[in-house]
């Protein structure tokens, strides 16, 4: 089956039914060590992928996993609030990954980020001006950690033919190049932190903290990327701001550097856009979640099938730091309803999945998505490295209802 089968076949599910079903039910956990045990028993898990993944080119049987800025929590304390890092000089890497024979998962090699000099970055915050979130971040012995310009937060991740990779984070937004060996090339963002004097739209810079560009894909013909931002933006700031479900998509021409944006309405009860993968040049997989367990509450983790090709390309003056306006308001001040009546269309959506009814998807942060093949989806949590907080301290992060620390683990579901 091709994928524009594929396209048509999910349609027709999402308008008759749900008929997907594990392929591997308990799913194949990824492979960890552990990084540091604290003081109190708490086991830093070195691995901490599942921030977003994608297919590994020419071979369904390998995937790739990325890691977010490695191990952090909220702090608050005597030197003020912000986040503190157990690891400070973690790298964030990439995982190639392969399914065995048994239905496991084998770790083949990583790749560390490094800036274009090849020195390893970390991810810690960047500095202002160059994608600052406004996060102050200490160490375990709340001491003030300093600032890393090429610092990432990753959270989408894309593989090319070529062996190189594109990847998007939460801080700047940025979306950046790196070489088959991990090296920076080129980082797009809002702001003057541009390697090639090409950015996207100054409006993603009113970003949410922690609520960057959450997803990347990139389309099958290779000459676009496109990214979800995972939350509304704060435009023109948190206060002013109504419609609190407006996302916005970027679509990024690789040769030219030419951009669109097209914009999608999220689910009141997920608040989360959190993955993408293409089924073709307008049709792509999207995640909707909120930050739940199922064990302990009501939770909501969707797969939504979206199309672009009659969305309304909203991109005006890229320069413009408020974007489009409607009657002198910014979109994120209007309702769909004024929105529509303006002429503007939304991206187009239809239900695919409800993981956690249909399939009993049972953790919190559901993040990874990508095509293991033609009638088959993969979808992968990030664990955040085994931690949690709780008053201002390191926890293990434990699957309620159980006495299970959480892993990183892979899931496939047939259509």
């Amino acid at each position: 089956m091709k994928r524009e089968k594929l396209v048509s076949s999910i349609a027709v599910l999402a308008t008759i039914c749900l008929a997907a079903i594990w392929s591997n039910p308990n799913g194949a956990k990824v492979p960890y060590k552990v990084l540091k045990t604290t003081s109190d028993k708490v086991e830093i898990r070195k691995g901490g992928f599942g921030s977003d993944a994608c297919a590994y080119p020419g071979d369904s049987s390998k995937f790739y996993l990325v890691t977010d800025r490695g191990p952090n929590i909220d702090y608050k304390g005597p030197n003020g609030k912000g986040k503190m890092f157990p690891v400070p000089k973690y790298n964030p890497q990439i995982g190639l990954f392969q399914f065995q024979k048994d239905g496991s998962v084998k770790l083949l090699k990583t790749i560390s980020l490094k800036n274009p000099k090849g020195k390893k970055i970390t991810g810690l915050p960047n500095p202002k001006g160059k994608g600052a979130t406004g996060e102050t971040a200490y160490d375990m012995n709340e001491k003030l950690l300093g600032l890393d310009e090429y610092g990432l937060d990753c959270e989408g991740l894309v593989a090319m033919k070529d062996g190189t990779f594109w990847i998007s984070d939460e801080y700047g937004p940025h979306i950046v190049h790196f070489s088959a060996k991990g090296k920076e090339l080129e980082r797009i963002s809002p702001y003057g932190m541009t390697t090639n004097g090409r950015k996207i739209p100054a409006v993603f810079a009113r970003r949410r903290a922690n609520r960057g560009m959450e997803g990347l894909a990139k389309t099958p013909d290779e000459k676009f990327l496109v990214g979800i931002m995972q939350s509304t933006l704060y435009n023109p700031s948190k206060k002013e701001i109504t419609n609190k479900s407006l996302i916005r998509i970027v679509k990024f021409e690789i040769a030219t550097g030419k951009t669109w944006q097209y914009l999608y309405q999220q689910n009141p009860e997920t608040g989360s856009c959190s993955g993408i993968t293409a089924l073709s040049n307008d049709e792509f997989i999207v995640i909707e979640r909120d930050g739940k367990f199922s064990g302990e509450e009501e939770a909501h983790k969707y797969l939504y099938k979206i199309n672009l090709k009659d969305a309304t390309d909203v991109n005006g003056d890229e320069k413009a730091e408020a974007g489009i306006m409607i009657k002198g308001k910014t979109l994120e001040q209007c309702s769909q309803g004024e929105i529509e009546a303006a002429g503007i269309n939304f991206a187009k959506k239809e239900l695919i999945a409800d993981l956690v009814t249909e399939i009993g998807y049972a953790h919190d942060k559901l993040e990874g998505l990508w095509l293991l093949d033609d009638n088959t989806i993969c979808v992968a949590n990030d664990n955040d490295f085994a931690l949690i907080e709780k008053d201002n301290r390191l926890c293990q992060k434990i699957i309620p209802g159980t006495n299970e620390v959480e892993d990183d683990v892979v899931y496939t579901i047939k259509f």
